[in-house]
């Protein structure tokens, strides 16, 4: 995950007391506001909970801080939740989660409610239902695939995009993760025609063997399938497109989805056009990820297009880079503020680094560090799981008090109209969240840690530092990939 603490606020509690909120941003996006002694509480459960040593976390002041004094706190904060963004062994927890959900949920301070919200199959096909604003995104998920009709052991194969689609563009913006609530997350982008759509969510093909039994799978790979040659990310000739169409009027849904499994690009996201300094500087590329690649797709200055094919195995690292423009909300408007830079092994003692300016480029990141995931999974003999601890923590509230995080949300525990007195008066045991967690984040990998690079931030002029993490699947190249 990618963690920012960009900027401060300052609040007032209920007592009239001042105090400064931290606007923490995961993944280019607002997510919620944090009081320093919420992030504390968490640094200490974290202490608790995991045998992984934690970075330094800013010490209290017993006097209020000077303006200097603030800016070195927020800057200290930054670091430390960049750190914890890093460290698969903290960012996937059911506490880190828990807390995510529950800061997103208190720092929306909207009525606890349920609200109908539509959610899409590929080709279009809309699903309505009614959903609290404390549902987290796996419980939106399962709640969609049990509507249609999807076997209970097949949806996490599956997830949620909120995309951008008009007449001409279909722009994969934001893929849900199980932190955050999906109709805050919609109300915090703030772009007119998004939608919530459902697709697949793992990158070897060889994963649609497990799907094709199940007929709703099938439907959701043909769609999918479906609307990508129609858009044209995946290519085809003028024969195969109308062998496609003649499947197409015939329903023949596993016929079409075996020639299109042949195709190139399938199993690709494609992201918007943007700029690379490769082939040539100030590049004008298409860039796909799939198969354990990305592919950029240039056309050079000469006229003439070429096609280059990075293997993620052979990216030592990366790291994303956001340039300040005058515009925090990255992916607003068609000017560039964030950069993937990755350091590529062009031949056998050759590093190179290669830059994408993108407003997608956190977005191909977690894309590239889901693939290494995978890869290193499927070098290990893993399978998907999801299994819950049933341990038990504390979320503090921004007014200090504390409830228990464990077991299905409940729609009062936000809800501003509840005496805080009933609040105050929950057991200690009562199950307020439900295990919360990605599909890999059971398994354990020894001493891996994936490449999750940090968000750095710098002006457009300046230098780009920052420590970054190598991509463990690196290591897994061989003689024959050189």
């Amino acid at each position: 995950m990618h963690f920012s603490v960009p900027d401060t606020q300052d609040l007032v509690d209920d007592a009239g007391s001042a105090y400064v909120g931290y606007n923490v941003h995961i993944n280019g996006l607002y997510h919620c506001t944090v009081r320093y002694k919420q992030f504390y509480n968490l640094y200490e459960q974290l202490l608790k909970d995991s045998d992984t040593p934690l970075p330094e976390f800013p010490k209290k002041k017993l006097f209020p801080l000077t303006v200097t004094q603030q800016e070195e706190r927020k800057s200290c904060l930054d670091k430390f939740i960049q750190t914890i963004g890093q460290n698969t062994n903290v960012n996937n927890t059911e506490l880190l989660y828990s807390f995510l959900l529950c800061a997103q949920i208190e720092s929306a301070g909207c009525p606890i409610i349920n609200e109908n919200i539509d959610v899409f199959l590929m080709d279009g096909t809309k699903i309505n239902f009614d959903v609290s604003v404390t549902e987290n995104s796996a419980q939106l998920l399962k709640k969609s695939c049990k509507q249609i009709g999807l076997d209970d052991n097949l949806y996490l194969y599956f997830s949620l995009f909120v995309v951008y689609q008009d007449k001409e563009n279909f722009i994969v913006l934001r893929k849900l993760q199980d932190f955050e609530s999906p109709i805050i997350t919609l109300s915090n982008m703030r772009k007119i025609g998004t939608r919530i759509v459902i697709g697949k969510w793992y990158w070897d093909t060889e994963y649609d063997k497990n799907l094709l039994h199940d007929p709703m799978a099938l439907k959701l790979l043909y769609a999918q399938a479906l609307s990508e040659v129609e858009r044209g990310w995946i290519l085809t000739t003028e024969d195969i497109k109308c062998r496609l169409d003649s499947l197409k009027s015939r329903g023949s849904k596993e016929k079409y989805l075996e020639i299109v499994q042949s195709l190139k690009y399938y199993g690709h996201i494609q992201f918007a056009p943007c700029v690379c300094d490769y082939p040539q500087p100030g590049s004008k590329v298409l860039v796909t990820i799939g198969k354990n690649e990305l592919n950029v797709r240039a056309i050079l200055l000469n006229g003439h297009p070429e096609e280059i094919a990075f293997k993620v195995t052979r990216m030592r690292c990366w790291r994303i880079i956001t340039l300040h423009e005058g515009n925090d909300k990255a992916g607003e408007n068609n000017d560039c503020s964030l950069e993937l830079s990755f350091e590529y092994l062009m031949s056998k003692d050759q590093l190179q680094w290669i830059t994408i300016s993108s407003n997608q480029a956190i977005l191909m990141s977690v894309c590239l560090q889901s693939m290494i995931d995978e890869l290193l999974l499927k070098n290990i003999g893993g399978v998907k799981c999801q299994e819950s601890t049933g341990k038990t923590w504390a979320y503090m509230t921004r007014d200090g008090n504390t409830r228990t995080i464990a077991g299905d949300v409940t729609p009062e525990v936000f809800d501003k109209t509840t005496k805080e007195n009933d609040l105050n008066n929950r057991t200690k045991t009562e199950p307020i969240f439900k295990k919360i967690t990605e599909r890999f984040s059971a398994v354990k990998i020894n001493k891996t840690t994936p490449v999750k690079s940090p968000v750095l931030s710098r002006d457009r002029q300046s230098n780009a530092d920052g420590d970054l993490l190598e991509n463990n699947a690196f290591c897994m190249i061989g003689d024959d990939d050189l």
